[in-house]
């Protein structure tokens, strides 16, 4: 089981990497590696009280998957976003790659994702929640070797996160 020491940093070469697809025979992997970034994810949320979705590369799982966990969990395998809207809107930024860090970004406000699920079925899914599709898009630029970092809106869009104390 991964732990919190496996999270890759900033910095780190493999978070730069292009991912490669999970092939369908890979599928009995898939459960074990979801396990490893919901606990990782959930050590992030205790340690840093953010946390909504992690991408496999973060753990130096290099293919395309990533998990989120709002009011649910939802596993993505090899997504490709389909459509996303003209419409942009701005926030900060984080990430468990380097949680004290806020960058300001850009992202789309709407998307439509075509993935598969956790039994490898097609899904497509509509995105209209703004919260929900800048995650989304956070979560798919980790996989393409994007990081929030190299989407900063300009060169003074990045803040330390405030401590829970300050």
């Amino acid at each position: 089981m991964k732990t919190l020491s496996d999270l890759l940093l900033l910095g780190d070469p493999r978070l730069y990497q292009n991912c490669d697809p999970v092939r369908k025979e890979e599928l009995p992997l898939v459960s074990g590696w979801v396990a490893d970034l919901h606990a990782v994810m959930e050590a992030i949320r205790a340690r840093y009280q953010f946390g909504r979705g992690i991408a496999a590369p973060q753990l130096g799982i290099m293919k395309r998957l990533f998990y989120q966990n709002i009011d649910r969990p939802i596993v993505v395998i090899n997504p490709e976003l389909v459509d996303v809207s003209p419409e942009l809107d701005e926030l900060w930024d984080d990430c468990m790659s380097f949680p004290n860090l806020l960058v300001k970004v850009r992202r789309h406000k709407t998307l439509t994702l075509a993935y598969r699920d956790e039994h490898w079925r097609e899904q497509v899914w509509t995105v209209t929640d703004w919260s929900l599709a800048e995650l989304i898009q956070h979560e798919y630029d980790h996989l393409n070797g994007v990081l929030c970092t190299m989407r900063a809106v300009d060169e003074q869009s990045f803040r330390w996160r405030p401590t829970p104390t300050d």
